[in-house]
């Protein structure tokens, strides 16, 4: 039965096909089945339209599906199924399977096709009025009937395959919407109206590779339900009387995905461990035929985006961490580490210029737009050098990244030892964080609009996109002559009809453009009280936008804080489970409420422990699981099965590196020591630059050698003292170790009250140390001074917050006046 033109014109395409209106998508489904055929009936929520879906069985090896075009109704579909039924009498007619609310996709192992179906769901929140589901309920049904099913659809490693598969527990932490693109913020779904297959390709969608073939074949999304792996909550703010939702989400990348010591670092794509997207909304649902008042702010997490891993280990609860960055390394025995938990340090040629961490924030830059803020959290002070010689490399690949980007476009990072700050005071810590999130706000901004109900239902405004209009390639500059982005947006907005919705005047929308990402050494514990600081620092913000507050900020001491902490500590711990198999080390959280600390550590010894049980015992099948599910290993008969491959194929099919020479020697070479590892140079750099920053370093200093090269029993530092022992203190003033730190438009920020390698290149350190509660305000103050100043060099948005590039290495050397490497000159010294 051919379609009407009228009826036609009453749809719209996700995928530029017929596709009924978004709120009208297919939500409901019931699967039928003859001897020959699977026919799966689709209606809308509002029992308008029906669909059907032929999905062949007599095939046992390939996926043939066939989608009606006729647009049914309730009584025509009625008829049509009946008309099967009589048709295949003879073979048993056609019987009902399943009620399901989508298809998640389809998956073949070595036997035949299955299709996974959602067969109950529940909803978890909705946002303007689009609802969002969780999977309660899911099935696996084989496409082929019995007769024609293959003996190797029962075998042994297929019913592995499919065991396998189902411990990806689609019941938690999947979601999805029909009407709501959850896999986007809400900036980009106001602003990009991409539809359809576009969306399923994007890094957050998990079922993406398990939908491709029905896609393909059909050319549409109409059947199938995008899948979002990561943290959905809602909650209820109650401020001045009035109630908003507050709705914080993460988004888990499906690249690079994986467990905790499985997946480490970056790939040669760029694509990091752990990479997940933080989104915190606040709106209040406006009476009839008065506009949405909405606001959005996005963050990010990913792991230290160099080459580098850690071996699971049974015997030990930190295994050696490897980083294979830039130069080579050379070893010397009785110095280079082999047991237990000291850092194993190499370094591969195989990415002299730090191409896979360009790629990343190459990446970053085009999600979200410049400026890239980086806060690394990781240890300055350690017992045994651990993560400290990995945060001097990172330190290194920003500088050497900075040194060929336009200054406008450099990466602004702060490195900041949270562990060491928050042991005395967690208030002070999570305080301190909040002004450097303050700020970040300055910089990128935060995302606000109004919307009238119309838009609300379609949730896409026709203004360009706020990636498309000022997000320049990392190293690209801005035509000095073109409209500013902010100016630009707004005048399009001013000239639209979006400005008076009826009698109610509308305030011009914000954007926020760049991102701060925060990392740890696994980006769960520490990252995410940063990543709590950060929100509570934007909910303030997001209140004052939105008429609530007068005040842009929210007292950490107040409940509304408190609720807020509520949700991002939840957030932690199940970010946590799906990457390191705990919850989440909450030490800080715990401070801020005064917990009982001997119930706090009792607490987090048991959280190490489930920690480490899970990721030296389990991890491997659950990587295997998540590896089947995002198909980043096919099954093939004949070829061998995932659990026979090594740990070097693992690597391989997995699009990691394997580090060996070109004569397949391995670049890892240990021995059994009690010391740290050596390398030439922390940044490139001549023989006679080397020899001259050798010969700078205090003679007093080489005594001090044995006290480093410490044992290698877990890193449980208990006292200061005891890490000033170990670790390695320059005895010259620290202006004199790292010269001039500020020359021209270059400036690099260190703390005089704190450690040196506390250090920033976009936030003075000590005045954020120094200033009160009233930084956020100060803040405002103090960039509209700033933005007049006739500083040489520097452009706008970097003299307002005293932000100036990273010094390249190759004008100051990486140590002297550059980034300080102090495990790195150390490493250098014990080398001569």
């Amino acid at each position: 039965m051919a379609e009407s033109s009228d009826r036609e014109s009453s749809f719209h395409s996700r995928d530029g096909m017929d596709c009924p209106a978004a709120e009208s998508c297919m939500q409901k489904f019931r699967l039928y089945e003859t001897r020959s055929m699977f026919y799966m009936i689709g209606r809308d929520k509002s029992r308008t339209y029906w669909r059907v879906l032929k999905i062949d069985r007599l095939d046992p090896s390939e996926l043939n599906v066939r989608e009606d075009s006729t647009t049914y109704t309730e009584r025509e579909c009625s008829d049509l199924l009946r008309r099967i039924h009589e048709g295949n009498k003879s073979t048993g007619g056609l019987k009902f399977v399943t009620t399901c609310y989508g298809i998640v996709g389809f998956i073949k192992f070595l036997g035949p096709y299955y299709m996974l179906l959602i067969t109950k769901r529940r909803e978890i929140g909705a946002i303007c009025g689009h609802t969002v589901y969780a999977i309660s309920k899911s099935e696996m049904i084989p496409l082929p009937n019995s007769t024609v099913r293959s003996a190797i659809a029962n075998s042994r490693d297929e019913n592995r395959y499919k065991k396998l598969l189902c411990t990806v527990d689609l019941t938690k932490d999947f979601f999805f919407s029909y009407s709501y693109h959850v896999m986007r913020s809400l900036q980009k779904n106001l602003c990009d109206n991409e539809t359809g297959q576009v969306l399923y390709e994007t890094m957050f969608v998990w079922n993406e590779f398990l939908t491709r073939g029905i896609r393909n074949h059909l050319q549409n999304t109409l059947w199938t339900v995008a899948l979002v792996y990561g943290f959905f909550k809602q909650a209820t703010l109650s401020v001045a009387g009035r109630d908003l939702t507050l709705t914080l989400i993460a988004r888990r990348s499906r690249h690079y995905a994986g467990t905790r010591y499985l997946k480490r670092g970056v790939n040669d794509e760029g694509r990091v461990a752990n990479d997940v997207e933080t989104e915190q909304i606040v709106f209040e649902d406006a009476s009839e035929g008065f506009p949405t008042k909405i606001s959005s702010v996005v963050q990010n997490r990913g792991s230290i985006p160099l080459f580098w891993s850690q071996e699971t280990s049974r015997l030990n609860l930190k295994p050696d961490i490897i980083c294979m960055s830039l130069h080579s390394v050379f070893f010397r025995d009785n110095v280079v580490c082999a047991v237990n938990s000291l850092l194993a340090l190499a370094v591969s040629k195989k990415d002299q210029n730090y191409e896979a961490t360009r790629l990343h924030f190459e990446n970053l830059v085009k999600r979200y737009g410049n400026p890239i803020i980086i806060l690394n959290l990781i240890k300055t002070e350690e017992k045994k050098p651990r993560e400290s010689i990995l945060r001097a490399e990172f330190a290194n690949a920003i500088d050497y990244i900075n040194k060929d980007l336009p200054e406008e476009n450099r990466l602004k990072f702060l490195h900041w030892d949270l562990h060491k700050h928050s042991r005395s005071k967690a208030t002070s810590a999570l305080s301190f964080l909040g002004k450097v999130a303050a700020y970040a706000l300055t910089l990128t901004g935060f995302f606000y609009c109004q919307i009238s109900p119309a838009v609300t239902q379609e949730l896409c405004i026709e203004w360009p996109s706020a990636e498309d209009v000022g997000s320049n390639c990392l190293g690209s500059a801005d035509d000095g002559e073109k409209e500013s982005d902010d100016i630009y947006l707004e005048r399009r907005y001013s000239e639209g009809n979006n400005l008076v919705n009826g009698n109610h005047l509308t305030k011009p929308p914000k954007f926020q453009r760049g991102v701060l990402r925060t990392n740890c050494i696994d980006c769960l514990d520490r990252t995410n009280a940063a990543q709590f600081a950060y929100g509570l620092a934007a909910l303030g913000r997001q209140l004052h936008a939105l008429g609530v507050i007068e005040d842009p900020k929210v007292d950490l001491d107040s409940p509304m804080a408190d609720q807020l902490m509520g949700c991002y500590e939840r957030m932690g711990d199940t970010l946590a489970h799906q990457y390191g198999g705990s919850a989440a080390h909450n030490k800080i959280f715990s401070a801020i409420r005064g917990q009982w600390k001997a119930a706090t550590q009792s607490q987090e010894f048991f959280r190490t422990l489930q920690r480490y049980y899970n990721n030296a015992y389990m991890d491997a099948m659950k990587q295997d699981a998540i590896d089947v599910f995002l198909g980043n290993f096919e099954p093939e008969p004949g070829k061998p099965a995932l659990w026979e491959l090594d740990s070097e194929q693992n690597s391989m099919r997995n699009g990691e590196r394997n580090d060996e020479d070109d004569d397949g020697r391995s670049l890892f070479k240990r021995c059994l020591s009690d010391g740290n590892i050596l390398r030439d140079t922390c940044s490139p750099m001549s023989a006679t630059e080397k020899q001259d920053q050798l010969s700078r370093l205090d003679p007093q200093d080489q005594s001090q050698d044995a006290k480093v090269l410490s044992d290698s029993s877990p890193d449980i530092s208990t006292s200061e003292s005891e890490i000033a022992f170990s670790r390695y203190t320059p005895t010259m003033p620290k202006r004199q170790l790292f010269g001039d730190v500020q020359r021209e438009s270059n400036h690099i920020y260190y703390s005089e009250y704190g450690d040196a390698s506390n250090y920033s290149n976009f936030v003075d350190l000590d005045w954020l140390s120094s200033s009160g509660n009233s930084c956020d305000e100060e803040a405002y103050d103090r960039s509209s001074v700033l933005t007049s100043s006739s500083v040489a060099g520097l452009s706008m948005e970097n003299v307002m917050n005293g932000i100036g590039a990273t010094p390249s290495t190759s004008e100051y050397g990486p140590s002297m006046k550059g980034v300080p490497c102090l495990p790195c000159e150390l490493i250098m010294k014990m080398s001569i």
